[in-house]
């Protein structure tokens, strides 16, 4: 998709960007809106920037994720086999037919095409599960022991071809994380990483991600800047890799970046304060536009590790997280609504970049920016049609 054009003014991208509210709606001149109109389109544009998790195995009128895609424009949900919160081994996963038809509900559901989203890397952390009816993966580690890259590119194929199968468009998958800790409680001990060799873990990563996108899979390399040599595990608390993590922990991005086979990058919430004194990664200009935007070169979507997460919510309140990580740079912000549950987390968060923007904590031009790259993004892995070539070309009403 082209960028928006230079020559247009502000309240004509705002008007135009309306216009991915209603895919059924009918096309508007492109011209100066009141600031009622405008305060919608910041809206639409901030509902897609989320990307969260619910609750149920079907939907109903009733249901909190059926309002959000129809009333907030939510960008993506992600889907888990387990909801934590409640201790319970049913949330949105309990057989192949189900997952299609609760995937097929939810676009039908949706005014602009969704990221469907799960974590199917294969061994430890498959939503999609032999308990379900989904063939049994292999382990990263497991494929990365090979000698060659044959493996991970079959475990990448029979991934995509299982997701595409049941409507899931995105895949948290691979990781590349470099193993420098074996005894790392949610990477090394969990059988997660490829490789302790970070060309390998590079080329294992590009088969895999080639094998999804045969299916027509997209996927997302995790977790930026390297979570290979951290001693604790971000779920429960802030890791700190300020001493164990080095540079070559970036190879695998490099490699990928410069293939260009990376079109999704997700942070990690690790803290390093050679890189950033203050804030750990997903919270960090320095890192997110500094390091991966501007050292590396990555011009595609960056979405955060989930911003509920003890990493984040023991330091930061709501409010402030969401502040740092979009004008750090993050384009999607994950809520994955299982570690706990907000039903309303997705009308809370957009009221809430609303107002940063109207007090000028965040700037309009952040929220656009990230705006365009998921729509660009959307339209590269083929969920908005063909035809769509910038933002003011869509058509519909709010």
């Amino acid at each position: 998709m082209k960028i928006i054009s230079k020559r247009l003014c502000r309240k004509v991208l705002l008007a135009a960007v309306l216009t991915l509210i209603f895919a059924h709606g009918t096309a508007r001149a492109a011209a100066a809106r009141p600031s009622a109109d405008e305060s919608a389109a910041l809206r639409s544009m901030a509902g897609q920037l989320l990307l969260v998790g619910f609750r149920g195995e079907s939907l109903s009128g009733a249901d909190s994720v059926v309002r959000d895609v129809t009333h907030y424009n939510l960008g993506g949900v992600i889907l888990f086999d387990r909801d934590v919160a409640l201790g319970s081994d049913r949330r949105n996963i309990r057989s192949v037919r189900q997952l299609a038809a609760l995937t097929a509900a939810l676009q039908k559901a949706a005014q602009t095409p969704l990221f469907v989203a799960v974590d199917q890397e294969g061994g430890r952390v498959a939503r999609l599960s032999p308990r379900h009816g989904f063939a049994a993966l292999p382990s990263a580690q497991e494929t990365g022991a090979a000698a060659t890259t044959a493996a991970s590119a079959d475990a990448g194929s029979r991934a995509g071809a299982m997701l595409h199968d049941v409507g899931v468009n995105l895949n948290f998958a691979p990781v590349v994380d470099v193993n420098v800790r074996p005894d790392n409680p949610v990477i090394g001990r969990a059988g997660r990483s490829f490789s302790a060799d970070s060309e390998a873990v590079a080329r294992h990563a590009q088969a895999f991600l080639q094998g999804m996108a045969s299916h027509g899979v997209l996927g997302c390399v995790k977790h930026f800047p390297g979570h290979g040599s951290s001693a604790a595990d971000s779920h429960l608390g802030v890791a700190d890799i300020s001493a164990s993590w080095n540079e070559n922990e970036l190879v695998p991005y490099r490699r990928l970046l410069d293939g260009g086979h990376v079109q999704m990058i997700m942070t990690g919430h690790l803290f390093n304060s050679r890189l950033d004194p203050d804030h750990p990664a997903t919270l960090s200009r320095a890192v997110i536009t500094g390091l991966l935007r501007g050292r590396l070169g990555f011009g595609g979507v960056v979405v955060s590790d989930d911003m509920q997460m003890k990493a984040i919510t023991d330091r930061y309140g709501l409010e402030q997280a969401v502040a740092l990580a979009l004008n750090a740079g993050v384009d999607i912000l994950l809520f994955g609504n299982n570690l706990t549950y907000d039903a309303d987390i997705v009308p809370e968060v957009v009221d809430m970049i609303e107002s940063l923007v109207e007090r000028g904590v965040v700037p309009r031009s952040r929220i656009e920016e990230s705006f365009a790259r998921v729509l660009r993004l959307k339209e590269s892995a083929g969920l908005l049609p063909a035809r769509v070539r910038t933002v003011q070309e869509t058509a519909g009403n709010f």
